[in-house]
């Protein structure tokens, strides 16, 4: 799985509290599944979002509307979201396309959202916007 400078980093700095599970956030009950969609939302909700306003899978469905309005592949989008083959014998075989583009992809869009929160930073306290780059149509949609 492509992931941004920014992703790394954040891993590397959580794991001395994630240590060797197979799992970022793994449940609270078992060190063998996941965190739960449920925890996930109550997470969401202790951090000041009401209910109705987001969901756990908003942030994949947002992200991929972004990414669409950017000019991004949609293959691209849609392999990094994990949205596979149906075949699934070709779906064994296809994780790796478009990883070259798929590596940029991420670090372009973790590069938006520190633009997207320095502005809005900048803007608390009375600095100019950037620019967010939404309308760059840029070579990436080949």
């Amino acid at each position: 799985m492509p992931l941004s400078r920014q992703a790394l980093n954040i891993l590397m700095e959580i794991h001395p509290l994630t240590g060797y599970s197979p799992y970022v956030f793994r449940s609270t009950r078992s060190a063998c599944r996941p965190l739960s969609n449920v925890a996930l939302l109550a997470a969401l909700r202790r951090m000041g979002y009401e209910q109705g306003t987001v969901t756990v899978h908003g942030f994949r469905s947002t992200a991929s509307t972004l990414l669409n309005e950017m000019g991004k592949n949609r293959d691209w989008i849609e392999r990094q979201l994990a949205h596979g083959e149906r075949d699934g014998v070709r779906a064994c075989y296809n994780y790796a396309d478009y990883l070259p583009q798929r590596k940029l992809m991420m670090q372009e869009w973790a590069d938006y959202l520190d633009r997207l929160r320095a502005s809005r930073v900048s803007s608390a306290f009375g600095g100019e916007q950037l620019a967010l780059g939404l309308s760059s149509r840029s070579e990436s949609s080949t």
